[in-house]
C-alpha cells in the first residue's frame, strides 16, 4: 500500500475525448480536470524531466495530443498512452494531486518557456530541436 492520502485518490477518472481532458471525480464532490496536452507536457517520464536537474526537455507541438489508453498501476496511480506514442510516464496519485493544485501556475510557466524558446504548441509549426542545459535552452 502506498502512503497516498485518500483525498488525493479520485473515485473515478473519465477520459473525455470530446473535451480533450481527464475528469477526476472525487468522493468529496470536488471534481476537476486536466487537459491531455497539460498532462503530456508535464509527464513525469525521463523523456520530459530528464535524469537529473537541468535535463528537462520542453515538450512542443502537443496541443492536439490525445490519450488513447489509460491504465491503472495498482494502488499507485495511472499510466496514459498518448496519441504521439508517449507511454512511459506513470502519474502517482500525489503527483496528479499536485498537478491539479498547481495547474494554472504550471501552465503559465509552460507557455512562458515556449515563448522564450520561440516554440509552438501546434505540431506542424516549425519547432526548434531543444535541450535544457544549465537552465538555458539551446539547439542540439
Amino acid at each position: 500500500m502506498t502512503n497516498e492520502k485518500v483525498e488525493d485518490i479520485p473515485s473515478e477518472i473519465v477520459v473525455n475525448q470530446k473535451q480533450s481532458c481527464l475528469e477526476f471525480l472525487f468522493s468529496q464532490g470536488n471534481n476537476r480536470t486536466l487537459s491531455f496536452e497539460f498532462l503530456r507536457v508535464h509527464s513525469p517520464s525521463a523523456e520530459v524531466v530528464g535524469h537529473g536537474k537541468g535535463q528537462e526537455v520542453v515538450q512542443v507541438g502537443k496541443k492536439d495530443v490525445k490519450i488513447v489508453k489509460l491504465e491503472h498501476i495498482g494502488n499507485y496511480g495511472v499510466k496514459p498512452k498518448f496519441s504521439d506514442d508517449h507511454n512511459t510516464g506513470i502519474y502517482s496519485w500525489s503527483y496528479l494531486s499536485w498537478l491539479l493544485d498547481n495547474k494554472d501556475l504550471l501552465w503559465d510557466k509552460y507557455l512562458k518557456k515556449l515563448e522564450d524558446i520561440g516554440a509552438s504548441r501546434i505540431k506542424d509549426e516549425l519547432q526548434p530541436n531543444l535541450k535544457n542545459t544549465d537552465g538555458e535552452f539551446k539547439k542540439k
